[in-house]
């Protein structure tokens, strides 16, 4: 490449591949023999930039023959805006009179406490803990905004500004920006007492250093800036020094050297002032340009895009020429967009871009993995998916390993969605939330746990106290669950392994040091799961952000309330990401935006091109309004979304392309990209012609390879005898008769279903702790007569393992109910009734099959014959649900009182009873008969209520127990039973089918 004078600064074509494009360049123009590339210092937008061109230099050695090469020296230079790490490799350059950086967790803990001291002062509301942090790190985010783009701190007061202020932004805007200029005066007077800067600060005071002294002093050894594209004004000058050095040059990926003039000049003034009233910027059209941030850069750099060369060499796997010209054409700004109409066909050319839509995000998910295992059929194809989502970026990985594909995605993990993170953050919930069931069971169950001793035997003890645990939540407390893992047998497992690992974390919700709460957390983790907690990447990831932390808190004295230590540690770790190490599959990589960058495939597969997605929706900075930050010449949030146009467009360069989409995600509808439908409107009438036709058929194949399942038939499961022998509770007989399957499945199968961890409390509950108190009370008052029912409610409630907040709940309720109770009792008492058995188990033989049950109370009436009571915390059965045989309890009650006995009790029932503890008129507590008495007109009489019953009994004997009729499922569709066992009897697979059919009821019918 012959040389020339001025400013030495190129661009790299989409189509020709930047990383491979640029290594064929520097490899025969800096190359030496003896040396090879040693003497050359590249200048890298990050690190995992650096790892792309180290790659690259491999590929093209290779290719080459070459044995061996001299790597040049790479520094990175990466903006703090965009999430990178500064390097440490300027500092070599002299600079010692430069402060040091102040360490970024220590500045985050300490505006948080800044932030703290400031609202208190000004009178406004503090938020938690974790708020507070959040707002540190949003604040400390703002502060690099600033400083990145050279805004002194002064000139958020300044004259501009404040006239801004007053006219044109809330309230709510002008005491955030006065808060916040008076947080960073706070920061700025530590900064000087210890004579230190913010990182963004050191590194624009390395980079002008570094432009100052290459000017006075070129470097002997050439210098090149490549792929660096963040328009930060103290990058901008040190780009311009390094493109005006005799062996320097900047290279930059993809400036449209083919728009036309009035298209550039169309994206605006980019930033330049344009009047001494301060910087002016473009619309916000053109902001969302892919070339606006190149325009940017060129114009502070002060170059012209007409002193921007091409590149002279492309990469292995360029694409056609004619893929710049149409990305050029796809991304015209608005009023250029107008010459689509009379557009050349060769400036629309897209061949090799594929466009796939798919129904959902799982399908599209899985149609790129297709795509994959499609293109490595290939010899040394290399295929790369790059996404924004990084939820189809993990569905996608997880379709590649049914072909045994290992895919990394690089942009990595957050920390707090890890096996070590998420076990860490368990721990802290179990400290928040006091021991609740679903983190303890959670953090005691982590794979991490007991991963090398006897991982058996702890989870045996495990699920026998996880059994036990299961329903409402417990009060709080490690004694509580002590007397549960009593009550579950695993007593000397608790109090041996268990409780004294979580003792140190039983604390109170009071202000604690931060770095004592994780001194404690990291030694329950450690007593719980040993090394294994940090073996892994994770691991030592956590064990990073963790001494990291716990330094910086204990030397700052940060005071954490206890409630907000796992929001405020889980928030904290999703800004770190565990990328994986090597390992992976060597021809496929997955992306994100930041990570694709500068990388070449030769299939590029871009998923995820939805609005809100690609581009992501702006966030507006949350303590700054849009036009303050226009007034102080900083791009606004749109400009993120030509940062992601020009991703797509370099990722559009590729030899071939996929642009893939869902129809629907979890949320919802989506709506296509913006840059989608650019595209789709580029091709116009050819769209069609570029839809991605074969992988969508493959894909609904894929899982139709083997035979269909035959059609699922109606459970009828039929028994031998012997199964059938089995008792009737008085509860079980309408379910026997209603719906046969639920009863086989309890009885037969003796399949119960488990309540869930944390339940909500049910009335099924409340009815058990109701029977609990009025059977003590009744039993009492044997002893006593003046025996109250309120205390003993009290004492019951008191003594119960109920979350308090549950029993402030029932409290009220349930004792108004008692009430009426007790004065009922005292007055039918008084009247000649008297109770004279509570909770009896009774039983009697039908048949010579046994029939047992337990009557709530039973009362002998003044003519001598029974009343059997029954107590509902809701609304009782209707005397019309009895008719039908769906509430057939009490009479067999009834049956058993005259059939049988109830522990040496019997006689003849007259009376069937049901007191139900709920509102009725206003009042809590009333009685109601099922039967066809008083003003019901529907129901049993009662001369026929128990012939009725021992009608319905002798029947289901006959016909399940002593009989072979199949236990239809459903056999009554009317019976409203429960539901329990709809998934076992797979319910929906066949119910449909029998309503169309008119499959009735079954050869069994429904009870007459």
């Amino acid at each position: 490449m012959a040389e020339r004078g001025g400013p030495k600064v190129y661009s790299i074509a989409a189509h020709r591949g930047f990383a491979d494009a640029l290594v064929a360049g520097l490899l025969p123009r800096y190359f030496d023999p003896e040396l090879g590339l040693s003497r050359l210092t590249l200048l890298l937008p990050s690190s995992r930039a650096a790892r792309t061109v180290s790659e690259a230099f491999i590929r093209l050695t290779g290719e080459q023959g070459m044995q061996g090469l001299l790597m040049p020296r790479m520094a990175m230079v990466g903006d703090l805006d965009l999430d990178e790490t500064l390097s440490a490799l300027l500092d070599p350059l002299g600079a010692s009179e430069i402060p040091p950086a102040v360490d970024p967790t220590r500045r985050w803990l300490e505006l948080a406490e800044l932030l703290r001291v400031e609202l208190e002062e000004a009178g406004r509301v503090v938020p938690g803990s974790a708020g507070l942090l959040r707002l540190a790190r949003e604040t400390a985010a703002t502060m690099d905004r600033l400083l990145v783009e050279e805004v002194a701190p002064d000139d958020l007061m300044s004259e501009r500004v404040l006239d801004l202020l007053a006219g044109n932004v809330s309230r709510h805007w002008q005491d955030s920006i006065r808060i916040f200029a008076r947080v960073q005066a706070r920061w700025r007077a530590r900064l000087e007492e210890r004579g230190e800067v913010d990182a963004a600060t050191r590194r624009n005071l390395l980079f002008d250093r570094a432009a100052r002294r290459w000017r006075e002093e070129p470097p002997e050894s050439p210098i090149v800036a490549a792929g660096v594209t963040s328009a930060a004004p103290a990058l901008a000058r040190m780009l311009r020094a390094i493109a005006h050095l005799p062996e320097g040059a900047v290279i930059l990926p993809d400036v449209d050297l083919a728009m036309d003039d009035a298209a550039w000049e169309e994206l605006g003034l980019a930033g330049q002032s344009k009047e001494p009233g301060g910087p002016v910027f473009a619309r916000s059209d053109s902001l969302t340009h892919p070339q606006y941030h190149l325009k940017l850069l060129l114009g502070r750099m002060g170059l012209n895009r007409a002193e921007v060369d091409q590149w002279h060499r492309k990469g292995l796997g360029a694409a056609s020429p004619e893929r710049t010209h149409a990305i050029s054409s796809l991304f015209l700004p608005p009023e250029a967009s107008k010459a689509w109409v009379d557009l050349d066909a060769r400036k629309r050319r897209l061949s090799g871009v594929r466009l796939m839509t798919r129904p959902t995000s799982e399908e599209e998910a899985q149609a790129i993995a297709l795509l994959v295992r499609q293109a490595l059929e290939a010899p040394e194809k290399r295929v790369a998916v790059v996404t924004p989502d990084r939820g189809l970026a993990r569905r996608v990985v997880r379709h590649l390993e049914r072909w045994n594909i290992a895919a990394d995605d690089t942009a990595g993990t957050p920390l707090n969605l890890t096996a070590a993170g998420r076990f860490f953050l368990q721990l802290t919930e179990c400290v928040t939330e006091g021991f609740a069931p679903v983190p303890l069971i959670a953090a005691l169950a982590h794979p991490l746990v007991r991963r090398d001793g006897d991982r058996r035997a702890w989870l045996e003890n495990l699920r026998a106290f996880e059994r036990r645990l299961r329903g409402p939540r417990p009060s709080q407390g490690l004694e509580v669950l002590g007397e549960i893992a009593r009550k579950a047998g695993v007593e000397d497992w608790w109090s041996d392994e268990v409780a004294p690992v979580l003792a140190p974390l039983a604390l109170s919700g009071e202000r604690l040091p931060l770095a004592e709460l994780l001194d404690l957390l990291i030694g329950a983790g450690e007593a719980l799961a040993g090394e294994d907690l940090w073996a892994q990447e994770d691991g030592r990831a956590l064990s990073r952000f963790v001494e990291e932390l716990r330094l910086q808190a204990r030397e700052t004295g940060t005071l954490v309330a206890v409630s907000d230590i796992h929001s405020a540690l889980r928030d904290a770790m999703e800004q770190v990401a565990v990328r994986p190490p090597y390992g992976g599959h060597p021809r496929v990589a997955i992306y994100g935006l930041l990570e694709s960058r500068m990388t070449r495939a030769d299939l590029v597969i871009c998923g995820g091109l939805n609005e809100g997605t690609w581009p992501g929706v702006p966030g507006s900075d949350a303590l700054l309004a849009p036009p303050i930050l226009r007034a102080l010449g900083v791009p606004g949030a749109d400009f993120r979304i030509g940062l992601s146009a020009h991703d797509l467009a370099g990722a559009l360069g590729a030899p071939e392309v996929v642009l893939s989409r869902a129809e629907r995600d979890m949320d919802g509808p989506t709506i296509p990209s913006r840059f989608l439908l650019r595209i789709e409107a580029l091709l116009s009438e050819n769209a069609e012609a570029h839809r991605e036709a074969e992988i969508p058929q493959l894909a609904q194949h894929l899982d139709r390879l083997a035979p269909a399942a035959e059609v699922y038939p109606r459970p009828r499961p039929d028994p031998s005898a012997e199964l059938r022998k089995v008792t009737i509770k008085v509860t079980a007989l309408d379910r026997l008769l209603g719906d046969p399957y639920q009863f086989y499945a309890q009885e037969i199968l003796g399949l119960r279903v488990l309540d869930p961890l944390d339940a909500e409390a049910t009335p099924a509950l409340q009815g058990t702790l109701a029977h609990e108190v009025l059977e003590r009370w009744h039993k009492a008052r044997k002893a006593d007569a003046s025996a109250g029912l309120i205390p003993i409610a009290e004492e019951i409630l008191r003594d119960s393992s109920l979350h308090p907040s549950i029993k402030a709940l029932w409290k009220p309720r349930l004792f108004k109910a008692l009430e009426w109770v007790e004065a009922q009792i005292a007055a039918q008492q008084s009247e000649g009734r008297e109770v004279i058995g509570v909770e009896r188990k009774g039983e009697m033989l039908a048949d010579g099959v046994r029939i047992h049950g337990r009557a709530d109370r039973i009362d002998r009436l003044p003519d001598g014959t029974l009343a059997i009571v029954d107590y509902k915390t809701g609304s009782p059965p209707s005397a019309a649900q009895v008719e039908a045989g769906y509430a057939l309890q009490l009479g067999l009650l009834g049956l058993i009182a005259r059939e049988g006995d109830f522990d040496g009790l019997s006689g003849a029932a007259s009376t069937f009873e049901y007191w139900s503890l709920a509102k009725k008129d206003g009042e809590f507590g009333y009685v109601d008969v099922p039967m066809k008495v008083g003003r019901k007109t529907s129901g049993l009489l009662p001369e026929e209520f128990l012939p009725r019953h021992e009608d319905f009994l002798e029947r289901a004997i006959a016909r399940f127990i002593l009989g072979r009729d199949p236990f239809t499922a459903k056999e009554n569709p009317d019976y409203p039973g429960y539901t329990d066992y709809d998934q076992l009897m797979r319910l929906e697979e066949w119910q449909i089918r029998v309503i169309d059919t008119d499959d009735g009821a079954g050869p069994g019918g429904p009870p007459a």
